[in-house]
């Protein structure tokens, strides 16, 4: 059965969705500018009702500062972009917290391979566009990573009438959700996220 991620969490209605739904993980966004932005109180008073694992997405932030706000948020989960990505897996993979290694993949471009000291992370395949990471709706041609030889997540625009056809063509060990289960920037909507699990848990 596939993993699931719903990701964007920002409020208590749609975690609690997203945990009622059957989502195996939840993800709380730090990325300045993103409309699904949460401080480190909100994150924390949201994990720590939480039943599943959590993850946190940080971009351009080092890795000491990554893992304080881990600790200081209760995640368990960590998924990084930017300049000190690397670096940050290295270190949270060392520190016992969960790696979702993020790799870009172009419209029609063969996704780039992770680096071989990530052997441990969980590669997060999601649609590269300027300027954002993640949460841009926009999807690439899945048939391009159903040979990856190692499980993957796989993201970027999904959701409940397109993530069948996804892990039929893709063959993933998980799909990850976003921007497609909001009624407004920001807004999850509870319908949404139940829609979204159900397909990907019936694929």
């Amino acid at each position: 059965m596939t993993w699931v991620k719903v990701c964007g969490i920002t409020s208590v209605e749609a975690r609690d969705a997203a945990v009622r739904a059957g989502a195996d993980a939840l993800g709380f966004v730090f990325v300045d500018g993103s409309p699904r932005k949460v401080d480190v109180r909100r994150a924390a008073a949201l994990i720590s009702g939480t039943p599943v694992p959590a993850f946190i997405l940080v971009a351009d932030v080092p890795p000491d500062a990554v893992m304080n706000l881990a600790v200081e948020c209760g995640a368990s989960g960590i998924q990084p972009y930017g300049e000190f990505a690397g670096s940050v897996a290295r270190v949270a993979l060392s520190e016992g917290y969960d790696v979702l290694y993020p790799i870009s993949v172009g419209i029609d471009d063969p996704p780039a391979v992770a680096p071989a000291e990530l052997d441990d992370a969980l590669v997060l395949f999601d649609t590269d566009v300027d300027g954002m990471y993640g949460g841009s709706g926009r999807t690439f041609a899945w048939s391009m990573v159903a040979e990856v030889d190692r499980p993957f997540v796989l993201a970027g625009g999904l959701g409940a009438d397109n993530v069948a056809e996804a892990i039929r063509l893709a063959r993933p060990f998980g799909v990850d959700a976003s921007s497609r289960l909001e009624s407004a920037p920001g807004i999850k909507d509870p319908d949404r996220i139940l829609a979204f699990v159900r397909e990907a848990k019936q694929a």
